[in-house]
């Protein structure tokens, strides 16, 4: 299987290169386009089985509750793969870890990565974020994407980050949800509110923009639409 992340980091797109027989799962609805001769099937979890806990849990996380399966024929075949809103994509191989994702980041994997849901705890509820993600596990190459560029941050010790500027992170970093400035008052006066404070050794990878910001921008400025 071979990646290529196009026109990035803007309106960013995954060309994916099947071998015969080789197959990739992805979120529903993120195809762009395919070889004539690329299988799909659609299911809520695993190729050869549903799900229906599985599917919930990813809907809880932001995702789609069904995943598409494309599989390969006698012939190479392609994908073409999409974001949600513009940004960026991002390929990275799993060796037998785990990463966890935003909600709505997922793209794309290997058919053996596991996708399951995680939990961020009650503090994220008031961080105007969700409060789940989305844990890949196994080895195996994935696509994730951002709103607007991304890029890494390698922590080694301590790190803060704002909840709605995270894409992704190894799972061996630690971390709490915290309030930003020195009192509550002086945390959400700055328009921070809560952060996420990571600790140990491993990457976080950040996006440039911030989708909940972007919605709200929307909401107040968009004129209603007259009968």
């Amino acid at each position: 299987m071979n990646i290529e992340i196009m026109h990035r980091p803007g309106n960013a797109a995954a060309k994916v290169t099947l071998e015969p027989s080789e197959q990739l799962t992805a979120e529903a609805g993120a195809m762009i386009a395919m070889s004539g001769d690329i299988g799909i099937t659609t299911t809520t979890h695993k190729k050869e089985s549903g799900g229906i806990l599985k599917a919930v849990k990813r809907m809880l996380a932001g995702e789609s509750m069904f995943l598409n399966h494309f599989n390969a024929s006698s012939q190479r075949g392609e994908i073409w793969l999409a974001t949600t809103l513009p940004g960026d994509m991002m390929e990275h191989t799993l060796d037998n870890e785990t990463l966890i994702v935003q909600g709505g980041s997922y793209v794309a994997s290997e058919p053996d990565i596991e996708i399951d849901l995680g939990w961020q705890g009650f503090k994220s509820v008031f961080s105007g974020e969700s409060i789940f993600w989305v844990r890949l596990v196994g080895t195996g190459k994935i696509i994730i994407n951002s709103f607007g560029a991304i890029y890494p941050i390698e922590v080694d010790g301590e790190y803060i980050v704002d909840t709605g500027h995270i894409v992704a992170f190894n799972d061996t970093l630690d971390f709490t949800i915290t309030k930003a400035g020195s009192s509550w008052i002086n945390s959400f006066l700055s328009g921070e509110g809560l952060v996420c404070k990571f600790q140990g050794r491993g990457t976080v990878w950040c996006q440039s923009h911030k989708s909940s910001s972007f919605g709200q921008t929307l909401t107040s400025t968009l004129k209603p639409r007259s009968a």
